[in-house]
């Protein structure tokens, strides 16, 4: 059933660019996700619901003229504009900081970031049911072990920072990580690090360079139009086993950012510092489990 969108006051419409930017720093960030933040200041089924219009919307401006104005009126513009507007603002304002960070400090980054998602993966878990898990116990169980094993070593191979990588391979990237926008607990920015490609990314973003911009926000577009629908879908029919497969995903590409590596993505043992590495892990884990408290108090409240 369609509904006409409501008039807000302006104050409302600055509370949403804050919103926004706050959802915008965490996509910067590997180990947050921007879903989860969207969930704690609430106005994450808000997004998705026009999210979705806005791409019947484009469709429409496509393939039926006819129904442009309908779906157009359905979508809420003025809610879209500003937290589009703080999403960007942020990421364009602080991405030189992250840029810097990741490049002077990547042992420090590697293991904040861990810890983040180390526990970001309670995330996926604790959205599972435990009646549905005692139902499909076997096949859950198997498809977060094998996604787990599969990335750990997919990981090794990939996660290597690439050096001038191809605008192909940014689109593709692009296509992938932007799905963490609809999955709460999934980081987008960890899938770009994961795939070597979160320096390259960002650093293109603090430089302003707009070719390789542009690729990434068609690459975001058409990985939106295309998996919102199968997420939707595989989250509402295959809820248990698309979870725990996500959370197997995560905890296998913790690989990527173990702190002690070489630049080749290969595993070496502890050294250096150690103490205080395991202090910024720690760090890391303790943010997120903040921003999940904070999830859950506002649900509950």
């Amino acid at each position: 059933m369609s509904q006409t969108p409501t008039k807000e006051s302006p104050l409302k419409h600055i509370l949403y660019v804050i919103f926004g930017g706050l959802i915008g720093l965490a996509e910067m960030v590997p180990g947050v996700s921007g879903g989860t933040v969207a969930l704690v200041v609430g106005i994450y089924e808000r997004a998705i619901r026009n999210g979705d219009l806005l791409l019947h919307t484009l469709r429409a401006a496509v393939t039926d003229r006819r129904r442009l104005k309908d779906a157009a009126s359905q979508v809420e513009w003025a809610f879209l504009i500003a937290v589009g507007v703080g999403m960007v603002l942020t990421v364009l304002s602080l991405s030189s900081v992250m840029h810097a960070f990741v490049e002077n400090s990547p042992q420090t980054s590697k293991a904040l970031f861990m810890g983040m998602v180390a526990v970001s993966i309670l995330v996926p878990l604790q959205m599972i049911s435990g009646k549905e898990l005692e139902a499909k116990r076997v096949p859950a169980y198997a498809m977060f072990a094998i996604a787990a094993i599969a990335t750990f070593f997919l990981t090794g191979v990939t996660s290597a920072e690439k050096t001038n990588p191809s605008l192909i391979v940014v689109f593709f990237a692009a296509m992938i990580a932007v799905c963490a926008l609809v999955l709460p607990g999934v980081s987008g920015s960890f899938i770009l690090l994961s795939l070597g490609l979160y320096g390259p990314v960002i650093g293109a973003v603090a430089e302003r360079d707009l070719t390789v911009m542009a690729v990434f926000a068609l690459g975001a577009l058409t990985g939106i139009t295309l998996f919102i629908k199968l997420l939707d879908y595989l989250i509402t029919r295959h809820r248990t086993l698309t979870l725990a497969t996500m959370a197997g995903l995560m905890l296998g590409s913790l690989r990527a950012l173990w702190p002690w590596q070489t630049e080749q993505a290969e595993l070496l043992a502890p050294s250096g510092n150690v103490l205080g590495t395991v202090l910024w892990i720690l760090l890391g884990g303790a943010i997120v489990a903040a921003i999940m408290w904070a999830e859950k108090f506002t649900t509950k409240h």
